[in-house]
């Protein structure tokens, strides 16, 4: 079978940390549904931890630890966000560079 869709990016990615594509012309395979619940679910998370870091950064006796807890969380969060973003775009835009 020869998909004339693009690839969509999955927003996880292999043990070895390398991306994750789906070919398919269905938006709602059971794939391309289990990416898109794993997204809502990225980004819900990600709302979550730009509050705590507030809260966080809000509070001057926060100790170093919390402040590193609060800013890898974050980092992870961004991650998971720009892949989402990149895999959205490029569906939008599917033969633009």
């Amino acid at each position: 079978m020869t998909s004339s869709s693009p690839l969509r990016l999955l927003p996880w990615t292999t043990p070895e940390g390398n991306p994750c594509y789906l070919s398919t012309d269905d938006d709602h395979s059971r794939l391309s549904l289990l990416a898109d619940e794993l997204e809502a679910a990225q980004l819900d998370s990600a709302e979550q931890v730009l509050a705590g870091a507030k809260t966080v950064l809000s509070d001057a006796d926060a100790g170093e630890q919390a402040v590193r807890f609060a800013l890898t969380r974050a980092l992870e969060s961004l991650r998971d966000v720009l892949r989402i973003a990149i895999s959205r775009g490029a569906r939008i835009h599917p033969h633009e560079p």
